[in-house]
């Protein structure tokens, strides 16, 4: 019989043990090993059956041995030391409090999933898991955010094979009484909501939970209540499900109603309000436009209000392709907004106008959330190094005159949060050589440069540990596919080849992602003879565990699973290549510590950064991979393998990976294999080893979360913060009223005439030839304190453009002639031989504008006045 109704019974837990429903409460016990051993042993068999998940091993624990442990004193004294530990951990001063300078009161961060942990199922990938390990890093450094996303009942699908290895999607019913969250309740003691209005005069009210991740206090928005209509009690039934309606509904209740629940959760706790407001992608982008009709409320004009809106946000784009942005009908939104609906007190034009594509190549028709969520926010950047150039060339088109390089997005690489990922024996060894506070400081502040005490570690302590993590790696992977093999239907007495498949002192490759078409996780079988005969080898064999969920709705993406379970599958090969069903946080974090490789090929440069290549460097794992994301910023042949790119424009895509494929075969069968099973004199594999060494002590310090955090409130938070202060109501409306002013004279403005003169005749190689520019300019309505004038000079390629170029302002030089022209002028030095050129431009210019770019207005010289070539220095 099928219960009609679910209910979550508590256990009463006796008072010496109190302390134990704060810490399952808090989860840091997911990155905090003795608070997970201490649940361990309260009930190790409750803790396996559990899924290691506290509060569900509160919930099965017998009465009597919650009884004995009651009077236990040595459990009781292990309580104590890790409840004292905690409340230390959350009231003392960590690195934030250190720093000096007015840095935020607090920054709320919006994202439409989090990962923290396996027992709080609100992820679909690398972007949640991206921003689950900020917001323990913020906690592990002391910064006050707020975190702030959607409560999916049913979280992200999980994955099943069918007999023939097709994927198959389940979505099992969270309850949120049975996961690690407790509601946000107003001083009556009733659960706190937020409401959104709908057309036709409905209303979508959410409840808000609460997850405490250490520090921070993670809000989430969950429509299922009573209150609403079945329709919109579904609004967070499903991560990234539904059509463009049920998308817009869930983006509407994360930013507006999000916003509403911060200023809720501050009213109710005391909590500072935000400074600054974080948007991890475009999905929460309409948190600007409630914060924009608060500002209203408070007598701003809608320009103003967007003004002091915009200094104090940061919005990080996660996408390297068109393709992955939320775009929605133009009507549907239009519907959402206006009199009868959402902010009635905002024209609809105006809401439109921020995300229309209305720029070369947009469709016009298209609401853009990326696009709203660069107009909204003064400050934005993509997630490496390579990916911010991408994104400056995918969205140049809100700034037009400008070269790709100049749009005003930034980079911050991403990073992970060791204290997660890194495996419990990797951590005790480092441990053994700096002590445990030192080894916990390095992994979750970081701050340095190189780990140099891993050198001091001996090859022999290393070798035995990344044999023990590959064993367990096995074990993990045969308990796994007995589990894959009977959901596939089959019997006990087919499996037992499970029992030799993989072996722990085989060369072990990962591979485990989303299965989007560009990520290829079929490019290993462009040539399956040469792989199985890499598999088979009889000196030096591989073996691939491969773990992947493709999106539902891509079939294009099962196929490419079903073709690599298939080839896995293959009686010859079996115990040699694995494909794991289901892969999420929990299968991760046996996975990477047990890989030897980390394999990476996707089509470059369409991973934004690619952080699981980080987690396994964390536990002395080398990455093979294309320089895409990370790796191309931090590459080394210290670190691991760089598989050569056929990149080109006018190569064919089959082509392509055709030739990359070769060259990963190549490498495998030339260079990997070989170093991995030569041995020294001591028996080891000392050049393997030393390459393990330094990925650990060189590039272990660049990946972490803290250093991608700290990064985040020296360049971004802090700027934001103080952008944000100095927008007070004057300030944002005459800022406003300039910016409108400054856009109806700039028809207006133009250079007239530019000459340089040598202040020298002649230069000689390594001299400094010294120019003058002059510039004539007209201003039309503006002043001279509305605009700069440049110089921007540097190297110039074969076509004349200028590459790496030094602006330099110049200077009016006395009033305006009679028809209202000035002059500006400066000195140009050119302190390098070769090939140099030269432009002017006249950019506006405004204290409060966080770049000159920043409008997106620009005045150049006329065609007739630009000089053919460059000057040479000889």
């Amino acid at each position: 019989m099928k219960a009609i109704r679910r209910l979550t019974v508590r256990p009463v837990l006796p008072d010496p043990l109190r302390p134990l429903s704060d810490l399952a409460r808090n989860l840091r016990w997911s990155w905090h090993p003795e608070t997970r051993d201490l649940f361990q042993s309260v009930d190790p068999d409750c803790w396996t059956a559990s899924g290691r998940d506290p509060v569900r091993l509160l919930g099965t624990v017998p009465p009597a041995r919650l009884a004995e442990l009651a009077e236990d004193r040595r459990f009781l004294r292990r309580l104590t030391a890790v409840a004292d530990d905690l409340d230390h951990y959350m009231s003392g001063d960590r690195w934030y409090q250190a720093q000096s300078g007015r840095l935020p009161a607090a920054v709320a961060y919006f994202s439409p999933e989090f990962g923290i942990t396996a027992a709080l199922p609100q992820y679909s990938g690398g972007l949640g898991i991206l921003a689950g390990d900020h917001l323990k890093a913020a906690s592990d450094l002391g910064v006050p955010l707020v975190g702030v996303g959607l409560l999916y009942r049913h979280g992200y699908f999980r994955q099943s094979l069918s007999r023939d290895g097709w994927q198959q999607e389940h979505y099992p019913v969270l309850d949120p009484h049975e996961l690690p969250l407790a509601p946000l309740k107003e001083t009556d003691g009733t659960p706190a909501h937020v409401a959104l209005a709908l057309p036709g005069g409905r209303e979508l009210r959410a409840r808000v939970w609460l997850a405490q991740v250490g520090r921070v206090p993670l809000l989430l928005l969950d429509s299922d209540v009573e209150e609403n209509d079945p329709g919109e009690r579904g609004v967070t039934d499903r991560l990234y499900g539904g059509g463009s309606e049920h998308r817009l509904l869930q983006e509407m209740l994360l930013g507006i109603g999000g916003v509403r629940a911060v200023r809720t959760y501050c009213r109710l706790t005391g909590h500072a309000a935000p400074e600054v407001f974080h948007t991890n992608e475009g999905h929460a982008g309409f948190l600007g436009l409630e914060r924009i009709a608060e500002l209203c409320d408070e007598g701003l004009e809608f320009g103003a209000a967007l003004e002091a809106v915009r200094a104090g946000t940061v919005f990080t784009t996660h996408t390297p392709v068109p393709a992955g942005i939320d775009r929605f009908d133009r009507e549907l939104v239009g519907r959402h907004f206006g009199p009868d609906s959402e902010l009635p007190r905002i024209d609809v034009e105006r809401v439109l106008r921020l995300g229309m594509e209305t720029y070369p190549g947009g469709e016009p028709n298209l609401f853009n959330m990326a696009v709203m969520g660069l107009r909204l926010a003064q400050r934005a950047n993509g997630v490496s190094l390579l990916h911010g150039g991408v994104g400056r060339g995918m969205f140049a088109g809100l700034w037009p005159g400008f070269d790709a390089e100049e749009v005003p997005i930034t980079s911050v690489t991403n990073g992970v949060h060791a204290p997660t990922w890194v495996a419990p024996e990797v951590f005790r060894l480092g441990a053994r050589q700096i002590g445990v506070q030192r080894a916990e400081d390095a992994l979750a502040v970081g701050g340095s440069d190189r780990w140099d005490s891993v050198a001091d570690i001996p090859d022999q302590d290393i070798w035995e540990l990344r044999r023990t993590l590959r064993a367990q790696l096995v074990e993990e992977v045969r308990e796994r596919l007995r589990a894959s093999w009977r959901q596939r239907g089959a019997g006990t007495a087919e499996l037992g080849w499970i029992d030799d498949a993989l072996d722990p002192d085989v060369l072990t490759i990962g591979f485990a992602r989303r299965v989007p078409s560009y990520k290829r996780l079929t490019l290993m079988l462009r040539d399956r003879d040469r792989l199985m005969e890499l598999l088979l080898h009889p000196e030096r064999p591989i073996q691939i565990v491969v773990a992947g969920k493709a999106h539902p709705a891509d079939d294009g993406g099962k196929r490419l699973v079903q073709e690599l379970v298939r080839f896995a599958d293959d009686p010859r090969v079996r115990h040699r290549i694995v494909f794991l069903p289901d892969y999420g946080m929990a299968m991760a974090q046996k996975l990477y510590p047990g890989c030897d490789i980390w394999l990476n090929n996707p089509l470059r440069p369409l991973e934004a950064c690619g952080t699981s290549g980080m987690k396994a460097a964390l536990n002395g794992c080398l990455n093979l991979s294309v320089l895409d994301g990370w790796w191309d910023e931090w590459y080394q042949p210290d670190f691991g393998w760089a598989i050569p790119t056929a990149d080109g424009a006018g190569t064919d895509p089959d082509r392509r990976d055709a030739i990359e494929a070769n060259a990963l075969y190549d490498l495998l069968e030339q260079r990997i294999t070989p170093r991995f099973y030569e041995r020294g004199a001591s028996g080891l594999p000392d050049r393997w080893l030393e390459m393990v060494r330094r990925t650990l002590s060189l590039l272990g310090p660049k990946v972490l979360a803290g250093r991608m955090v700290r990064e985040y409130v020296e360049r971004l938070y802090a700027p934001a913060a103080e952008a944000h202060r100095a927008m007070d109501p004057d300030s944002a409306r005459g800022l406003a009223e300039w910016k409108a002013r400054v856009r109806a004279a700039w028809p207006g403005v133009s250079v007239d005439h530019v000459e340089t003169s040598a202040a020298t005749a002649a230069a000689e190689l390594g001299a400094t030839l010294a120019l003058r520019v002059r510039v004539r300019v007209r201003l039309g309505d503006l002043a001279p304190e509305d605009v700069e004038v440049q110089a921007v000079s540097g190297r110039v390629d074969s076509e004349d453009r200028i590459t790496d170029a030094a602006k330099v302002p110049l200077k009016p030089v006395g009033g305006p002639d009679l028809e209202g022209r000035w002059v500006y002028e400066g000195p140009l030095a050119l302190d390098r031989t070769g090939p140099f050129g030269y432009t002017v431009r006249v950019l506006p210019a405004h204290r409060l504008l966080a770049s000159g770019v920043e409008t997106g207005l620009v005045a150049v010289p006329s065609g007739d006045l630009v000089e053919a070539a460059g000057l040479l220095m000889r």
